[in-house]
């Protein structure tokens, strides 16, 4: 068994799904290990990951606007408000989004389904600087 850790540095342009697949892939791949298994895990609390259809963009426009809808920004009743209006929703969103992806690798690539695709899930507004390590096992 090998193990390899890496990292994807992005700038997002504020709320909404970046598509990370394609760097990831490409990391999977220089790792040179036909089997295993990858973990992926975003270093903020503002932000989440998911996989998620990659086809048709309207399932991302709805995905936004559900988490908008779920968790609203105006809520009265939130206590952290220090870093904007944004920020405690944002923090709600990533839990229900989550932290951290395990995705078996075979023949050398992520075992994605045909439509899926790993993506960032930004919860602020504003352009942020995201890291997103990976983690992988096998040989």
């Amino acid at each position: 068994m090998r193990q390899a850790h890496g990292e994807i540095r992005l700038t997002t342009q504020g709320k909404g799904l970046y598509n990370l697949t394609r760097e990831i892939e490409v990391w999977v791949g220089k790792q040179e290990m036909q089997t295993g298994m990858l973990t992926v895990f975003v270093q903020h609390t503002s932000a989440g990951l998911t996989i998620q259809e990659n086809a048709d963009p309207d399932v991302r426009r709805d995905l936004t606007e559900f988490f908008e809808r779920l968790v609203p920004e105006k809520a009265g009743w939130y206590r952290h408000t220090l870093e904007g209006p944004d920020d405690m929703p944002a923090h709600i969103r990533s839990v229900l989004s989550g932290a951290s992806l395990s995705i078996p690798v075979r023949r050398a690539r992520p075992a994605l389904g045909t439509w899926q695709a790993v993506y960032l899930f930004e919860h602020r507004r504003a352009p942020e600087a995201r890291t997103v390590l990976l983690g992988m096992v096998g040989e």
